[in-house]
């Protein structure tokens, strides 16, 4: 049953992190690097704190309490990270929604999931998986199956992906759905977005410590009822930190460069209904965190968590991508292709299920 929950909120936090994009695009006469900021500071500075507030009494005391090596770190992870989250934006803008989702979060799910796994294997903590344990053990090998299954589907995502622009550039026809549309450059930023982005899981490790001073506070007044859904929640106002510090120097930066700064009072755009749709966009990329400490809680600290987040952001956005039309005009076998691509990675989110259920 554990398990089960814990599947289910991975889901919940990929709808999330797979749909945030969504708003965005409904933004009205405002730059790329304008409507990034303003939905950045709901993500990383308004809404985590007020997470925080609501579920972790006394979270500004645990941060307050917490070492300066655990601090600067956590800090530090958030930082690298941030560049990953920028450079997504980026490769979404320049691929779509669902290829751009692909490279990019499929890289992030290899490097999130094993780099933490190879560190523990020769500095060993308690209840951190290894790579030996995920090499020698029944569940561990199911886990990394369902991690090469998932690979396999990213690759054929890609491949669609490869055979749209040949399609398009054949054709002569324009994608309607992303009138950026540019490989070279969307392939190139994706990949480093890929790689910095597993830094949020290296960010979450790092500030273990401020977690279980949230989760040992919830267990002395709730007795019996296992781990603190919520712990990871302090943790997330320190890794955000540093998100928001590459974000707003390099959006205001391109603000500056490209004279853009009268987006935010222009009279000629809604800039209400602007904010609205940032917000939201904002608030929805959040929850994939909230959710996604809710669901390593149920199934502990090992890369099969990561994995799961991972493969359901990839499928939600695929989907996504099929709704908004972004494969329209291509032939059907390239359309088989993403479909394919789309089939095999909830095969693997069934596979690192089954492997959680038989640990």
């Amino acid at each position: 049953m554990q398990a089960i929950l814990g599947v289910i909120f991975h889901f919940i936090g990929g709808f999330a992190s797979g749909s945030f994009y969504i708003p965005f695009k409904k933004v009205k006469g405002w730059s790329w690097e304008t409507y990034w900021l303003v939905g950045g500071l709901f993500s990383w500075l308004i809404v985590p704190p007020l997470a925080a507030w609501m579920t972790i009494p006394g979270f500004g005391d645990i941060i307050g309490g917490a070492s300066s090596s655990t601090l600067a770190l956590t800090y530090f992870f958030g930082v690298l990270w941030g560049i990953g989250g920028l450079t997504y934006g980026l490769g979404v803008r320049y691929l779509g929604v669902s290829l751009g989702s692909s490279i990019i979060l499929g890289l992030c799910m290899v490097f999130g999931a094993l780099i933490p796994s190879i560190y523990y294997e020769f500095y060993p903590s308690e209840g951190k998986d290894t790579i030996g344990m995920l090499m020698g053990t029944r569940w561990g090998m199911t886990i990394m199956a369902g991690l090469l299954v998932c690979i396999l589907g990213i690759v054929i995502s890609g491949r669609a992906g490869v055979k749209k622009e040949r399609e398009m550039a054949a054709s002569g026809v324009f994608d309607q759905s992303n009138t950026e549309y540019r490989f070279g450059i969307g392939l190139l930023v994706s990949i480093i977005s890929g790689v910095l982005s597993a830094c949020f899981n290296f960010g979450l490790e790092a500030g273990k410590p401020m977690a279980l001073v949230a989760n040992e506070a919830w267990k002395a007044l709730h007795p019996g009822e296992g781990e603190f859904l919520y712990q990871n929640n302090v943790t997330y106002v320190v890794v955000l930190w540093g998100g928001l510090t590459t974000n707003l120097i390099w959006c205001l930066l391109l603000n500056a460069r490209n004279k853009t700064f009268g987006d935010y009072t222009n009279p000629k755009v809604p800039v209400l209904a602007n904010i609205i749709f940032c917000a939201l966009a904002g608030t929805t990329w959040f929850l994939q965190f909230f959710f996604y400490g809710m669901g390593e809680s149920k199934l502990g600290n090992g890369p099969s968590s990561w994995i799961l987040h991972m493969a359901f952001i990839i499928l939600v956005a695929n989907s996504w991508g099929l709704i908004l039309k972004e494969w329209k005009g291509v032939s059907a076998a390239t359309r088989r292709t993403v479909v394919l691509g789309i089939i095999t990675i909830i095969i693997s989110v069934l596979v690192v299920g089954y492997g959680n259920s038989i640990r």
